[in-house]
């Protein structure tokens, strides 16, 4: 299990780093976003500092990362539906559900290289956390990521089709990114029908326990929800994916 699991991780690795420009802009994407966005905040913060700002959006870019980093990694495996290897795969001597695990791992393994990043960038900027928030929040990525990517893994096994996958995450990541108050605090900034809305979003919740998080506030009832929600999440979707690998072997 734990042999074939990494074996497919290994694969995947070798994959995603056979063409080192795709993983550099990924890792890059959201150090851009943390020394271009995070300056406009400033005025929307009560002391107008850097520091402040840095703290309410760090851990949206974050959560950025272990999201929409992991929800389109499940077209790759739609390349290898159409050539007919994923079918030789999941008809294999091996573990079945290594095949979802290992893409899955990988995925992991980039969100820890992708979240060191951001955060040594983000100290540089004069941030500071301390080391039980630091570890929570790595585990509440970790958790967030396993949802975006085996929820990735598993739409692209029910839909099969690129042009519906891409509309089906184009028609919801904006919303799902505005009602989570990825960009702007929801409950300082928003509109009443807005802030009604966003605990609806499980991303909601795990942006709000990252800034808890940020601030020290380690008894916010943000932080239990949403490792609640995502475990509960990835726990659903990898089952899914799963299933969903079962089908096409047959």
């Amino acid at each position: 299990m734990i042999r074939h699991t990494l074996l497919f991780l290994g694969y995947e690795m070798k994959k995603a780093f056979s063409n080192p420009i795709w993983p550099l802009f990924g890792i890059l994407q959201p150090v851009l976003y943390l020394v271009m966005f995070a300056p406009l905040l400033r005025p929307f913060e009560a002391g107008g500092t850097m520091v402040e700002a840095l703290r309410t959006f760090t851990p949206a870019a974050m959560m950025m990362i272990a999201v929409f980093g992991s929800l389109f990694s499940g077209f790759s495996m739609l390349a290898e539906l159409r050539n007919g290897s994923l079918e030789r795969y999941a008809v294999s001597p091996a573990w079945r559900p290594a095949i979802v695990l290992g893409r899955v791992a990988k995925d992991m393994v980039v969100l820890v290289v992708q979240a060191i990043l951001v955060l040594v960038v983000a100290m540089l900027m004069g941030l500071t956390i301390g080391a039980l928030e630091l570890v929570l929040l790595l585990l509440l990525m970790a958790a967030t990521g396993l949802f975006a990517s085996s929820l990735s893994q598993a739409m692209a096994l029910t839909i099969r089709d690129e042009n519906g996958m891409s509309q089906t995450l184009q028609l919801f990541m904006l919303p799902i990114m505005l009602l989570a108050g990825m960009f702007i605090p929801i409950n300082e900034h928003a509109p009443g029908w807005m802030q009604a809305l966003a605990p609806i979003n499980p991303l909601f919740h795990a942006v709000e326990a990252g800034r808890a998080m940020f601030a020290g506030e380690l008894g916010d009832s943000a932080i239990p929800i949403s490792f609640a929600l995502f475990a509960a999440l990835a726990v659903l979707t990898l089952t899914w994916s799963m299933r969903s690998l079962r089908k096409i072997a047959g």
